[in-house]
């Protein structure tokens, strides 16, 4: 693959409303750097040429800019304006992506994603083993399928389903989500559905073939204060 022909897409439009904070959660601090910083940084660890993206929420792109002037970080991004939704959001980053290319679309609240997964994911895209690569975790939890309504009261309540569960074949599915630019380009082309839950579900419908890699355990979504908590301690205990 040419040099430049890589592209980080990493989604920071959200306005982080679970986290409780009137601070969008891509913008707290987490070991002394914005969450964003911390994620946009372990790209350029594992790709220093690689080209950013970076989505915004259209009332924080100033600030990010601000930000990044003040601290001094420099690495060139392309700053976008976040649509309506998150399929909105990418499709508006896409544009900007040309031809060509091996797009990584990233959650900008994971900051904790390793070099190592960067770099082995674009490995086996340059390779041509694959048009979609999206990495994933085992679930270690028992999972149970559960109906809900509503008793005689009024109140809702949760019952068995019929059916469970197995195990052995329920994934977590996480970011970077890696494609060839004009595959992924096409499926954002189509109308937008609500059953499009990542940039992988898109694709699918599109008819583009996903492959998988293993994930990672602390590439985790900052949703939580528990999650930034945790994700403190663990950068206090491995400096990055």
């Amino acid at each position: 693959m040419a040099k430049g022909n890589k592209i980080l897409i990493v989604m920071a439009a959200g306005s982080g409303s679970r986290m409780g904070s009137a601070t969008p959660k891509q913008f707290l601090d987490l070991g002394g750097k914005p969450v964003l910083r911390r994620t946009i940084e372990s790209f350029i660890a594992a790709e220093p040429d690689i080209r950013v993206v970076t989505v915004l929420p259209k009332d924080h792109i100033s600030f990010w800019k601000e930000y990044c002037l003040s601290a001094d970080f420099n690495y060139p991004q392309l700053l976008v304006q976040g649509g309506f939704t998150r399929f909105h959001s990418v499709r508006n980053a896409l544009e900007k992506v040309p031809d060509g290319a091996v797009v990584a679309i990233h959650d900008g609240v994971r900051p904790l994603v390793s070099a190592g997964l960067i770099r082995k994911m674009f490995e086996m895209m340059s390779a041509r083993k694959c048009r979609a690569l999206i990495p994933v975790l085992p679930s270690i939890d028992t999972l149970r399928l559960l109906d809900k309504r509503m008793d005689g009261s009024g109140a809702e309540v949760l019952t068995a389903a019929a059916q469970d569960l197995d195990r052995s074949r329920v994934y977590r599915v996480q970011t970077p989500q890696m494609f060839v630019s004009e595959d992924i380009k096409a499926a954002y082309s189509q109308a937008f559905d609500t059953s499009f839950t990542d940039d992988a579900s898109v694709a699918a419908k599109k008819g583009i073939p996903l492959s998988f890699c293993e994930g990672e355990r602390y590439n985790f979504k900052l949703t939580s204060p528990e999650d930034l908590e945790m994700a403190r301690m663990i950068i206090s205990s491995s400096p990055r």
